[in-house]
């Protein structure tokens, strides 16, 4: 596949909370295109089957490709969890990044790393795809789970920092209170919105929290390096739903950190 630097950036959620990726790649790439896919008319994925959520995820594969993407960003975990390798396989030679496998060499890279801890969605916790990431590349690291699904639905509210939300912290990160924690993963891409938040909640100054929508900006930067993909001309942003643009339009500005121009209505 001949690649060009021109081609935009890929990036695919079920639906709001990829945009913490989306702004993550456009602040570390700012001269990249990026197009944006968020499938809202079929989100949550976490309740539904890994088949049906690997037929959405390559149904997105593919409108990706046929836009002319030279990279895709999975930005939803349950699908990094669920159809990594079949999304790998359906894009060939194109590079495919995820954010379980971002926030996994996040994990890595840090110094202290002996025990992790992970919050996520009932769906990606229970999946236990950051434990066999993490435990793949060093079985030593204790990883220790806990799922926060009142988070997402706080993060949609915009309840990031008031007492409702934290007092809903604090039960969550009490799971974590005698693990002494090197790091904690944010295992969900609504969970950026709490980082300011959580490490005086966690109370435990030496704890580094793992931004996974970091960790794959960054990833996306020294592939696109390696592979002498960098485009140095760009910076538009294109966004496509399935469904509920205003919705969309409500809540992007949270998640994107600034207003979203358009976003258009895609039936796949």
């Amino acid at each position: 596949m001949n690649l060009k630097k021109q081609q935009a950036i890929g990036i695919f959620d079920s639906g709001i909370g990829g945009l913490t990726v989306a702004k993550a790649v456009a602040e570390a790439l700012p001269n990249e295109d990026i197009i944006y896919f968020g499938d809202t008319a079929r989100v949550p994925y976490g309740g539904k089957s890994k088949e049906t959520v690997s037929e959405y995820a390559l149904e997105i594969t593919g409108f990706l490709l046929e836009k002319g993407v030279k990279m895709i960003l999975v930005a939803c975990n349950t699908v990094s969890a669920y159809a990594k390798d079949r999304i790998i396989e359906k894009a060939g030679t194109l590079p495919v990044l995820d954010v379980i496998s971002a926030g996994t060499q996040a994990v890595l890279d840090h110094p202290k790393h002996k025990n992790v801890g992970v919050i996520g969605t009932l769906a990606t916790v229970n999946s236990e795809a950051y434990v066999r990431s993490i435990q793949q590349e060093d079985p030593g690291i204790s990883v220790t789970q806990k799922a926060c699904p009142l988070l997402v639905p706080l993060a949609e509210e915009g309840w990031i920092d008031n007492d409702i939300a934290k007092q809903a912290l604090s039960v969550y990160l009490k799971h974590f209170a005698d693990k002494e924690i090197d790091s904690l993963v944010l295992g969900c891409t609504h969970y950026p919105l709490f980082k300011q938040v959580i490490p005086s909640i966690l109370n435990r100054e030496e704890t580094y929290i793992i931004d996974s929508a970091d960790s794959i900006a960054q990833m996306a930067k020294e592939k696109l390096e390696k592979l002498d993909l960098l485009n140095s001309e760009g910076g538009e942003f294109q966004c496509f739903v399935s469904d509920r643009p205003q919705r969309f339009h409500e809540l992007a500005q949270r998640f994107l950190g600034k207003p979203l121009k358009q976003a258009e209505i895609i039936h796949l």
